[in-house]
């Protein structure tokens, strides 16, 4: 049985939902496809964003030879003798360019990715590579200075998901349109966030639900939950979600390690995902402990990030030590508090311009506009000379925006601050 993610995998530019950073109608990377221009790329990202898809989509649009790899299942031979058949294109009567597609790029070693450097130099074939991790330290740099783009696919928004499934229930064609399936809302929601950015994870889950309904053919909140083996309270009611989140946070600011637990485990053992709990955690490390402890966002993206790759239910483990540290850790929000300041000036006051000193110099023509001339480079002076850095009217006014309190680690950047000022006779 043919997977319904595999069915329905859109077969043109027009159809493709997600990656709207890049990907959108009038944007360079949509009109280099229609206009038959487009040149090498890397696509990096999570599984299930749409680089295979977009890549075989590619191919299509541009009329020419197509070879498909997994560098996981193919070496040197086979990928010579690709090279050889689209030199013998390129340079014939056909003059045809050739694309190569290679998943998972970044299990090829150096050599297996120094083949690729004459033909996508020379042109002869157009290189599409996708990969799970950084391209940056899993590619090399030849192939990088040779590939013309990198685009990054992001896991899919909610509103994607939800589009994606929509859809799916419609059409009649590869869908399940026929079947006249009925879906709660919040049921299709659910699945939505469950799937965490994930639309093969969303789409699969759905054949699941579909291929295994009652004779009533009806998605339910229950059913999503069944078929994803999670539990789904935390997703009953948005306010009881929210309240739970408010709730951590507002533990943790209150330094209480057993109610931030407390609060911890009710999420998780209500089905919460671990992207809802690790982007709150992540918020909370620099919003209530910010200065006083500023490794702590550190640790915490490190225990998250843990907990994304070890999944539940040992992820767990790596949320609990990124709760128990929050919680445990001195609190400051004066970085959060000096931000909304400064905001709250840009929306209030008339701001005076950057000063001439401070202005880039890195051209000709720029001293004689008077920029950067009286410039001083604190590290020609020791590490620090006095010197104006604010706009002239905020200069004046003597604005201060960040606060530092005497919490944790915090105590030692005020003293050092407290010592410039006197320098600078602010104080």
């Amino acid at each position: 049985m043919i997977p319904l993610s595999t069915k329905m995998r859109p077969d043109s530019i027009d159809n493709f939902i997600g990656q709207s950073h890049f990907m959108y109608k009038g944007s360079l990377f949509y009109n280099s496809i229609k206009n038959k221009t487009f040149d090498s790329a890397i696509f990096f990202g999570p599984s299930g964003t749409g680089k295979t898809t977009l890549a075989r989509i590619i191919a299509r649009e541009m009329d020419g030879e197509f070879y498909e790899l997994n560098a996981a299942s193919t070496g040197i031979k086979e990928l010579k003798e690709i090279i050889e058949k689209a030199q013998l294109k390129f340079f014939g009567i056909q003059k045809q360019t050739t694309y190569v597609y290679v998943d998972e790029v970044h299990r090829w070693n150096k050599l297996q990715q120094d083949t690729l450097l004459k033909a996508i130099e020379e042109g002869v074939i157009h290189f599409i590579g996708s990969t799970t991790e950084n391209p940056y330290f899993s590619i090399n740099n030849a192939i990088i200075s040779r590939v013309r783009n990198i685009y990054e696919f992001k896991q899919h928004t909610l509103e994607d998901l939800l589009k994606i499934l929509k859809y799916t229930l419609e059409d009649k064609e590869r869908g399940l349109g026929n079947l006249s399936v009925k879906s709660d809302e919040d049921a299709l929601r659910l699945l939505a966030e469950l799937s965490s950015g994930d639309a093969r994870v969303a789409l699969d889950s759905m054949g699941f639900i579909v291929d295994n309904l009652n004779a009533d053919m009806h998605i339910t909140k229950e059913l999503v939950g069944e078929a994803m083996q999670r539990k789904t309270s935390f997703y009953d009611r948005s306010e009881d979600r929210y309240n739970l989140l408010s709730a951590l946070q507002k533990s943790i600011r209150g330094s209480d390690p057993d109610a931030a637990i407390h609060y911890l485990a009710r999420m998780l053992n209500g089905g919460a995902d671990i992207q809802t709990i690790g982007r709150r955690l992540l918020v909370i490390a620099s919003e209530d402990i910010g200065m006083a402890y500023p490794t702590a966002i550190t640790i915490v993206n490190a225990c998250v990030q843990a907990a994304l790759m070890v999944g539940l239910p040992e992820a767990q483990i790596n949320l609990a030590q990124a709760v128990i540290i929050l919680a445990s850790s001195p609190k400051s929000n004066a970085s959060c508090m000096a931000l909304s300041k400064a905001m709250q000036d840009l929306k209030t006051k008339q701001i005076d311009d950057v000063p001439l000193h401070l202005k880039d110099a890195h051209y000709s023509g720029a001293s004689k506009r008077g920029i950067g001339i009286e410039y001083k480079y604190p590290h020609a002076y020791g590490g620090y000379v006095k010197q104006q850095y604010l706009p002239d009217n905020l200069y004046k006014q003597g604005v201060r925006y960040y606060e530092p309190t005497e919490n944790g680690n915090e105590a030692a950047f005020k003293k050092f601050l407290e010592g410039v000022r006197k320098i600078n006779g602010s104080d």
